[in-house]
C-alpha cells in the first residue's frame, strides 16, 4: 500500500466494535473519530466523562462512553466489567492514553504515576478484555508508545517505582519501552492462538495536551520550534489508525511517522530501538505486570518459552 497512507485508505468497519482509552482529545479522540466515520461502533474509554460525552457529542457515528481511569485498578477492573456485560465482542483495543513528564506522584495503587498510567493500567485493562477479542477473527490489541521509548530507557527492575531516584523523562521513558515489550510479548502469545495480534504505533511529535508536563526548560524552546517539528493530532493519530485496520497490518509490527527521524509524516512501518527486542527482559516484565496488577491472561495464552 502506498506510503501516503490516510484515512481515505482505512476499510469500511461497519460490524466492528472499537474501544480507545484516553479518547476524549488528542490522538485518542482523532482515532476515535476515524473508526466512527468509517463505520465502527467506538466505545470512548476515559477518566472524566463530561469531556468524554462531549467528545462522543463531536464525532458522527455510533458513539459511547465508558468511565476508566487508568491510574486506579479497582476503576480498570470497574471499567472492563461494565464493557463485558455491553459488548458482545471487541474487534479493536486501542490501548492511546497516558501521562508524560509528570512531576514525581504515584497512582492510587501506589505505582509511579508513568509506568502505573502507561504500562500497568493498560496491561490489566488487556489481560481483562481479551477474552472478548480472541473468538474475533482479525481482532487487534493496539498499544500506543513513543519515539520516548529511546531516551534514557531502560526496565529498571530494581525500582520500577522510581522510588530512590526519580527522573520524569527516564520514567516516561521507561513506560514508552514497556508499552512495546508489551506488545512483543503478547504477540508471541497469541501466535498460538491466531486470531487476535498486537500491534504498536507512535504519533512521532504531536500538538496535543500530552506535553503540558514538559520541563520548563525545554519548553521554551520546544514552543518556538513547533511549527518546524510537530504535527497535527490527526497526523499523529494516522500510525495508530494504520496498525489498527491496514489489511496487512502482521502481528508485532509498530508502525510511526515516515519522515525524517520519525517526527511527522504519514505512517510507515518502523523498528523500535534494540533494547525493546529482548526477549528475556520482555518475560521479565511480563511476569512482574502480573504480579504488581493481579491480572492474569486467559489460560489458553501460553507463556513462551525461555530464550
Amino acid at each position: 500500500m502506498s506510503e501516503q497512507w490516510t484515512t481515505a485508505n482505512i476499510p469500511d468497519q461497519h460490524g466492528r466494535v472499537a474501544v480507545v482509552t484516553g479518547a476524549n482529545t488528542g490522538l485518542g479522540f482523532e482515532t476515535a473519530k476515524a473508526l466512527a466515520e468509517r463505520g465502527a461502533s467506538v466505545v470512548l474509554a476515559v477518566r472524566n466523562t463530561d469531556k468524554g460525552e462531549q467528545a462522543a457529542a463531536r464525532i458522527t457515528g455510533d458513539v459511547s462512553v465508558q468511565a476508566l481511569d487508568l491510574t486506579s485498578l479497582d476503576s480498570v477492573r470497574t471499567a472492563a466489567a461494565a464493557l463485558r456485560s455491553r459488548l458482545p465482542r471487541i474487534d479493536l483495543l486501542i490501548n492511546n492514553a497516558g501521562v508524560m513528564y509528570t512531576p514525581q506522584q504515584t497512582t492510587r495503587d501506589g505505582f509511579e504515576m508513568q509506568f502505573g498510567t502507561n504500562h500497568l493500567g493498560h496491561f490489566a485493562l488487556t489481560g481483562l478484555l481479551l477474552d472478548l477479542m480472541l473468538p474475533v477473527p482479525g481482532s487487534r490489541v493496539v498499544t500506543v508508545s513513543s519515539t520516548g521509548h529511546r531516551i534514557r530507557a531502560a526496565i529498571h527492575f530494581d525500582d520500577l517505582q522510581w522510588e530512590r531516584s526519580y527522573s520524569r523523562v527516564g520514567a516516561y521513558g521507561q513506560s514508552k519501552l514497556a508499552n512495546l515489550m508489551f506488545t512483543y510479548e503478547l504477540q508471541r502469545r497469541l501466535a498460538t492462538h491466531g486470531t487476535t495480534v498486537a500491534v504498536a504505533a507512535h504519533p512521532g511529535v504531536s500538538s496535543t495536551e500530552l506535553a503540558r508536563n514538559t520541563p520548563a526548560a525545554l519548553r521554551l524552546p520546544l514552543t518556538a520550534l513547533a511549527p518546524l517539528i510537530t504535527q497535527t493530532p490527526a497526523m499523529g493519530a494516522l500510525p495508530t489508525l494504520r496498525a489498527a485496520t491496514d489489511p496487512a497490518t502482521l502481528g508485532g509490527q509498530y508502525y510511526g511517522p515516515g519522515g525524517r527521524f520519525e517526527i511527522k509524516g504519514n505512517p510507515r512501518l518502523v523498528i523500535s530501538s534494540p533494547d525493546s527486542y529482548e526477549v528475556a527482559v520482555q518475560q521479565r516484565l511480563w511476569t512482574a505486570s502480573e504480579n504488581l496488577t493481579g491480572v492474569t491472561f486467559p489460560s489458553f495464552i501460553p507463556a513462551t518459552q525461555e530464550p
